[in-house]
C-alpha cells in the first residue's frame, strides 16, 4: 500500500473543470442508459448501474437527469449503444486506450482514427497496447475529505490495494471485481466519493520530453472532446521539471 506515487502523472484524467457541463452529463447519461439496458433499471440488483449512478452523483448530476437516463433505457426510441475500445500510440510511443459508447461504429472509428493521425499518433488493433495495462477500480476523494492517514486506514479496512494522496486529492485503487464492495465501504467511512469507476492502470510508463508531452496532452484532450468517447488512458509520464514547464506554458 503506497502512500504517494506519480500515478496522477501516469494516467491522464481530464478534470470536471475542463469539460463542458452539458457534455459531461451527456456522457454520464449514456453510461447510465447502457448499464440499465444491460442489467435492468434497479441499481440494487445491477452493480454497473449502481456505480454509474454513484459516479453521476459525484459529478453533481441532478436526480431528474439520472432518472430520465434510466427511463430512456427501456423506451421505444432508446438508442442501441455498443461498447468499443480503441488502442494505439501517441507522440513519443506512449500507449493510449480509448473507451467509447456508440450507436454508429463506423462514425466513431473514423473520428478516433482522424484524431490520432492529426495529433501525431497511430491507431492500432484492439489488444495492441492493453496488455501493458491492468484493469482496476479507482475511487477518488477530494483532498479535504480527511487527512492521508485516515484515508489510508479506511482504504485498508475496505480492502483496497493502493492509495495515492497529494494536494489534488486521494486516489484509491482496488481490484476491478471488488470495486462495488470497496466503494460502498468507503462511502460509509468517508462519505460520497468524487468518482467511482473502472480504469486502465499502466504496468510500465513511457517518459516524454516537454515537446512530446505537450503533443500527447493535445491528443488526449481531442479524444475526450469527442462525443462518443467516454474515457481515455495513457501510460505517458513526465519528469517534475517537464511538468513545471508545461504548467507554466
Amino acid at each position: 500500500m503506497a502512500g504517494h506515487s506519480q500515478f496522477k502523472n501516469i494516467m491522464y484524467r481530464k478534470s470536471r473543470q475542463d469539460a463542458a457541463r452539458s457534455k459531461l452529463f451527456a456522457k454520464l447519461s449514456r453510461e447510465i442508459m447502457v448499464a440499465a439496458k444491460l442489467g435492468g433499471p434497479d441499481p440494487a440488483s445491477n452493480p454497473r448501474l449502481r456505480l454509474a449512478i454513484q459516479n453521476a452523483r459525484a459529478h453533481s448530476m441532478p436526480k431528474d437527469n439520472i432518472q430520465r437516463a434510466i427511463n430512456r433505457s427501456s423506451g421505444a426510441d432508446a438508442a442501441n449503444y455498443e461498447e468499443v475500445r480503441y488502442e494505439g500510440y501517441g507522440p513519443g510511443g506512449a500507449a493510449v486506450i480509448v473507451e467509447a459508447l456508440t450507436d454508429n461504429r463506423n462514425r466513431t472509428a473514423s473520428s478516433v482514427r482522424s484524431i490520432f493521425t492529426k495529433h501525431g499518433g497511430n491507431l492500432g488493433e484492439t489488444g495492441s497496447v492493453s496488455f501493458m495495462f491492468d484493469r482496476v477500480g479507482e475511487i477518488v476523494y477530494k483532498p479535504d475529505v480527511a487527512d492521508a492517514d485516515m484515508v489510508m486506514e479506511a482504504a485498508i479496512e475496505a480492502g483496497a490495494d493502493d492509495v495515492v494522496s497529494d494536494e489534488s486529492g486521494h486516489t484509491i485503487i482496488c481490484a476491478f471485481e471488488d470495486l462495488g464492495a470497496v466503494s460502498q465501504a468507503l462511502t460509509e467511512a468517508l462519505g460520497e466519493p468524487e468518482s467511482v469507476k473502472p480504469v486502465w492502470k499502466p504496468q510500465t510508463t513511457t517518459e516524454l520530453d516537454a515537446e512530446k508531452a505537450e503533443k500527447m496532452i493535445r491528443l488526449l484532450q481531442a479524444l475526450e472532446e469527442d462525443d462518443d468517447v467516454q474515457n481515455v488512458y495513457s501510460n505517458f509520464e513526465v519528469s517534475d521539471e517537464v511538468m513545471r514547464k508545461l504548467t507554466a506554458a
